[in-house]
């Protein structure tokens, strides 16, 4: 398989415990079960959710969204504000602009900079608006959505990079970049929607080969792009935090 070749897992045994990243349910007013479910106890780490309220932070505050977030920092949950860069098409002004809001009004503790860009010429100004970032929240944690491995630069400008978001059809047969090789499995995540229940652990083994720390698998579909896979909690949700929590990727 393509993912057995990479030496990721060489270069790095850090031995860091695979955790959770959540790409955003729906509303809370959609999905209740979900945000809920998100400050019960649990064996696997939580590394951090995401709140989109409305395609980034909406006109004005959610009161549903805020009792979500509350509950979640409550909890001592890292919330991430989802803000749009449209690859690169969204201006330095409006992404700083959904920042703001999503501080004043959620009190998020970093941001998800989702379709980011991965071309190396759209690096200075993604570098521009992560400085901007931690300039209004000095410990923003940020988190580029890329979705594929981008220019390697861009892993100097954030704390993560979403260096796979995509179908278990394309995630089983994918390759690590050679350069994530120099980073520790804690700066990469993977989001990976089809997964079957069966090949959960061929998955969990597949992210640790090629050195990713944070991720979220689901059996839901985006129904050829129809849906939101990241909407709704997977079907084997309690079994995956299990096998994270012992362990069973390492």
């Amino acid at each position: 398989m393509p993912h057995l070749t990479s030496t990721h897992t060489t270069t790095h045994a850090t031995g860091l415990q695979t955790g959770l990243g959540i790409p955003g349910f729906a509303h809370p007013l959609v999905a209740p079960a979900e945000w809920a479910e998100l400050t019960r106890p649990r064996t696997a780490p939580l590394h951090w959710v995401v709140l989109n309220v409305a395609d980034g932070p909406g006109s004005r505050p959610d009161p549903h969204c805020l009792e979500a977030a509350g509950r979640l920092r409550n909890a001592g949950l890292r919330v991430l504000g989802h803000i749009d860069a449209t690859y690169g098409a969204r201006s330095f002004g409006e992404m700083v602009s959904d920042a703001q809001r999503y501080l004043d009004w959620y009190k998020v503790d970093g941001f998800l900079l989702d379709r980011c860009p991965t071309e190396r010429t759209a690096l200075p100004e993604i570098r521009r608006t992560v400085t901007t970032l931690r300039a209004i929240r000095d410990d923003a944690h940020v988190v580029l959505g890329h979705g594929t491995h981008p220019y390697p630069g861009y892993a100097e400008s954030a704390d993560q990079l979403v260096t796979f978001s995509g179908p278990w059809s394309d995630y089983r047969w994918s390759q690590v970049a050679e350069w994530t090789a120099d980073y520790p499995p804690d700066r990469f995540c993977h989001f990976v929607h089809g997964v079957p229940g069966p090949h959960l652990d061929e998955a969990l083994r597949i992210a640790r080969w090629q050195g990713a720390a944070t991720i979220y698998f689901t059996d839901r579909t985006d129904r050829g792009g129809r849906t939101d896979p990241w909407e709704t909690m997977p079907g084997y949700w309690d079994e995956i935090v299990s096998r994270i929590g012992t362990g069973v990727s390492e």
